[in-house]
């Protein structure tokens, strides 16, 4: 047995696949740490690069036939701290604070509660549907990662002044919604 057999072996915690995952899991943290920071473009850099990770842990998994229980929670872990804690942290440094005054509390505290609830429920449910290595046609709802992107454009659109921070609220709410909506998204 040679001495990285383990990256190969379907039952270790380590396996490439899961590595991929764990970098993933940097990524996130990276992008938290630079987002604290107020250092937007490195946190962006680091939020694509764990969406990036995402992609070919799940292509590994499947090629090398590593996809196992603990993959599939590890994965989730790794999708809620970097598609949906990082994304509503990115929304919140670089839209919303310092403004708090401005606008209206009860509805910041619902937007970013309800979308970390929602992207946790999503992420929950997805679980308990998932069967090792099988790979589902359509997705129900909006995935974690496209609901990232969809945040990620909202900001974008926000930087051109198009739209208000209540307008970034209310549309996160909407993206929210669409998580566990019944859409039914293709699976690329």
């Amino acid at each position: 047995m040679s001495l990285l057999s383990f990256l190969f072996n379907k039952n270790s915690h380590f396996n490439l696949a899961n590595i991929v995952t764990f970098f993933n899991i940097a990524s996130g943290v990276f992008a938290i740490y630079f987002l604290t920071h107020h250092e937007f473009f490195a946190a962006a850099l680091f939020a694509w690069l764990a969406g990036g990770f995402d992609i070919v842990d799940g292509k590994i998994a499947r090629k090398y036939n590593l996809s196992t229980q603990f993959g599939i929670q590890l994965d989730s872990f790794a999708d809620f701290l970097s598609f949906v804690i990082v994304p509503t942290m990115f929304i919140f440094f670089a839209v919303i604070d310092t403004k708090e005054v401005f606008l209206s509390m009860p509805l910041i505290i619902f937007a970013f509660v309800y979308y970390i609830i929602s992207g946790l429920r999503r992420l929950i449910q997805f679980n308990i549907n998932a069967d090792e290595g099988k790979v589902e046609k359509y997705f129900t709802g909006v995935p974690t990662p496209l609901g990232a992107i969809l945040l990620w454009l909202v900001y974008l659109i926000f930087l051109t002044g198009f739209i208000t921070e209540t307008f970034v609220l209310l549309l996160m709410i909407l993206i929210a919604y669409l998580l566990n909506s019944k859409i039914k998204i293709p699976h690329l």
